[in-house]
């Protein structure tokens, strides 16, 4: 079944690009907006809408295949590919993947991936996010070329076994930490609630105390809530470095003993903790990352870190895992590009005694997401991120959703 057609068309995402340089220098929030003037080259506000480009693979038989170009919420931050326009990009789509792709069999998306992450324009890649929506599209075609879901084709060419479970979906809240947080209790969210602790002196505390006191209050809300004592979901929160702002990036004893504070207040919960300090390069990120896990397990202090920044790539995802830099590793998947490099850092993690989580953005959309749940049902990473957008019932819907009709279509056919 040949590729006779490339199409493309302009979207919106989840959510939203934020200038992540300006809100931790302390841009106010107006509303949903933030006041003041951005500081991450390419951005016109320090919030801006979201964009995406859908890639659609016309088949030969007429079936179309399709994926969505997203990039993260923090573009151009810690290491990554810069802003992602649409105008800017669809041209480069058409250019250098349209003749790549039109004409080829969709017979192999392995082989299809490496030849177009292959492609340099300049003597640079191309942006994580088209390598990211173009894989997604190829995916989708061998699938369609081969009567099969997207998920049995990476199981069948990565040698895996497709879940006969769902995956533990992991919902964030954004700023919204106490409505939001009522909503996943509700949806029995397995993990939660991520609470976008990104400001030192309005959200930790000065000392960590203001974190410390919504980690109380969300172990007894969750307590009320629930319908049944076997409900324990995961407490994961991404700190955004803001630990290491308050007790310093190398502090690893004040910092130890925070998280042990965090622990206490979470029980009978379990406590993961992301992005505890904030580097200024890989090297000093994985260093601290790695000690500051060592002081933890050494003192049997129940926290489990999870790598965030300075993570983006198949080749970091990599250098972190082998050097035990935290318990678990955020795939951040469109900084990786091409999802095959999201499913070989899972199966990495894996093979390497690290746990690992498929993550993403709150900037994708409804397609990437799906694309997302079936790598993520082939290779089984311990959760799943709940996305796009901030709203908690849209996200895990998709999620949900996606693995529900993967597992009634897989468990029909045996």
């Amino acid at each position: 079944m040949k590729i006779v057609d490339l199409i493309c068309s302009k979207g919106r995402t989840g959510f939203y690009f934020d200038d992540q340089r300006a809100i931790k220098a302390g841009a106010k929030s107006d509303g949903s907006a933030y006041l003041g003037d951005p500081v991450t080259p390419g951005f016109t506000a320090i919030r801006q809408a979201g964009e995406a480009i859908s890639v659609m693979l016309v088949l030969e038989d007429g079936q179309i295949a399709y994926g969505d170009c997203a990039a993260v919420q923090y573009s151009g931050a810690g290491g990554r590919d810069p802003l992602f326009l649409a105008d800017d990009f669809i041209p480069v789509i058409e250019k250098h993947i349209r003749p790549f792709l039109v004409g080829k069999k969709a017979d192999s998306f392995r082989k299809l991936t490496a030849g177009m992450e292959a492609i340099e324009v300049d003597g640079k890649r191309l942006h994580t996010a088209i390598r990211y929506g173009v894989s997604q599209a190829i995916l989708d075609a061998v699938a369609r070329a081969k009567h099969k879901l997207m998920c049995e084709v990476v199981a069948e060419e990565y040698g895996t076994t497709v879940s006969d479970k769902l995956i533990p979906i992991f919902t964030q809240s954004g700023d919204n930490r106490y409505d939001n947080a009522d909503k996943m209790i509700m949806k029995q969210a397995d993990v939660l609630p991520h609470a976008l602790i990104n400001h030192a002196q309005t959200k930790l505390g000065e000392k960590g105390e203001l974190l410390l006191e919504y980690l109380g209050w969300l172990r007894d809300r969750i307590l009320k809530l629930r319908t049944c004592e076997e409900y324990r979901p995961v407490v994961h929160i991404d700190v955004y470095g803001t630990i290491g702002m308050v007790f310093g990036n190398t502090n690893y004893d004040g910092m130890a003993e925070y998280l042990r504070t965090l622990c206490e207040a979470v029980k009978p919960f379990r406590l993961r903790i992301e992005g505890p300090m904030d580097c200024d390069d890989r090297e000093s990120q994985m260093i601290a990352m790695r000690e500051l896990r060592k002081v933890l397990d050494e003192r049997g202090i129940a926290v489990e870190l999870v790598a965030d920044e300075w993570c983006n790539t198949l080749e970091d995802v990599i250098y972190f895992a082998e050097n035990k830099a935290g318990h678990m590793i955020q795939i951040k998947t469109p900084d990786l590009g091409g999802i095959n490099n999201t499913i070989e850092a899972v199966l990495y993690c894996k093979e390497h005694g690290m746990d690992a989580y498929q993550g993403g953005t709150c900037n994708e959309t409804d397609r990437s997401a799906q694309c997302c749940v079936h790598c993520a049902m082939a290779t089984q990473p311990v959760q799943i991120l709940a996305k796009p957008g901030m709203g908690v019932d849209e996200g895990f819907m998709i999620a949900y959703n996606e693995m529900q009709r993967i597992l009634a279509v897989t468990g029909a056919r045996k």
